[in-house]
């Protein structure tokens, strides 16, 4: 009787248990959760963060508050998540920039050192001159490039970007040297319309208003196929030049961050980025929903990085300080 009482005093503590940590699972979110976007305020990516953030708020029922923390292309955020207590109240509004300051060496891990949630959207980097210049399309610029070369400026947000990866990535397509000059995502705009820089490589969603003010004329852009907002503007792998490279935004986590709470995160994420405010920015700006789950999206990582530290190697950008 003894070792029947014992049994069943095991089975009801573990019952108990079990029971109490599907509870604790099941009951989250019960307080607002940190989203925090790795650049300063009024730039695209604080735009469709804190658009995603109020939507994703609607579906978990808690207040899912946007926090701006910029600072070394990136890293500041993801050192501040990837730090963070892994209960699923700290994520991280990711881009390609995950990958480029994991390859130059602004931090001491790789871009797996953080579970990621999963990717919301993506847009085309786009390539752009001021408006009523002497380029009138890609093959002008390469022509005027190759007869001074080291002598055309084109602009990017900072060293070892996405967008300073774009630039290197048609300089090599159209096979010129140029100047890369990194002026930050406010200045970068404003560079070209000064003419402090001859070219520009930028977000779509960052240079579609110029565009279609007429301000700045936007040559190619390096995704693979059209795009419903430039529909005119050929990709640079239509025009024949070896270059391909998208701009994505999606979520992180901290190691550690329970499957079932990632997996709440990917359900609201997916849900937040297909709501009826959402789609609408993406339709106007660019950039196309095509929501993945957190398998889907660590491959997508996974070639995606080999295809930057790459480019990297080639320019010489490429000091990654992972922890092996």
């Amino acid at each position: 009787m003894k070792k029947i009482r014992a049994v069943v005093l095991s089975l009801t503590i573990f019952t108990f248990l079990f029971a109490s940590i599907n509870l604790v699972q099941a009951a989250y979110p019960e307080k607002p959760i940190e989203f925090i976007i790795p650049f300063g305020a009024g730039g695209g990516a604080d735009i469709e963060g804190r658009l995603l953030a109020k939507e994703m708020s609607k579906i978990l029922g808690v207040p899912v508050v946007a926090i701006n923390k910029p600072g070394a292309g990136g890293a500041v955020t993801y050192t501040y998540v990837k730090n963070a207590k892994p209960d699923g109240y700290t994520v991280a509004w990711n881009s390609t920039s995950i990958l480029t300051v994991t390859n130059i060496g602004n931090v001491p891990y790789g871009h797996d050192a953080m579970t990621h949630v999963g990717r919301v959207e993506y847009q085309p980097m786009v390539f752009a001159v001021k408006s009523g210049g002497k380029w009138n399309s890609m093959k002008d610029f390469e022509a005027d490039c190759k007869k001074n070369p080291n002598s055309l400026k084109v602009g990017n947000s900072s060293i070892g970007s996405a967008t300073h990866i774009g630039a290197i990535a048609v300089a090599n397509a159209i096979g010129c040297d140029v100047i890369h000059v990194p002026l930050g995502i406010k200045r970068r705009n404003a560079g070209l319309l000064s003419g402090e820089t001859d070219a520009m490589i930028a977000p779509l969603t960052g240079a579609i208003k110029l565009a279609k003010a007429k301000k700045i004329m936007i040559l190619s852009h390096l995704s693979a196929g059209t795009n419903p907002v430039v529909p005119d503007v050929p990709s640079m792998k239509s025009l024949g030049y070896d270059a391909e490279l998208d701009l994505f935004r999606g979520l992180s986590v901290p190691k550690g961050t329970p499957a079932e709470v990632t997996a709440k995160l990917s359900d609201a994420m997916g849900k937040a980025a297909q709501s009826s405010a959402f789609m609408d920015m993406a339709k106007k700006n660019g950039f196309t929903v095509a929501p993945m789950d957190v398998a889907t999206f660590e491959d997508y990582l996974e070639r995606d990085n080999k295809v930057v530290k790459a480019i990297m190697e080639v320019a010489g950008l490429y000091q990654s300080k992972a922890k092996k």
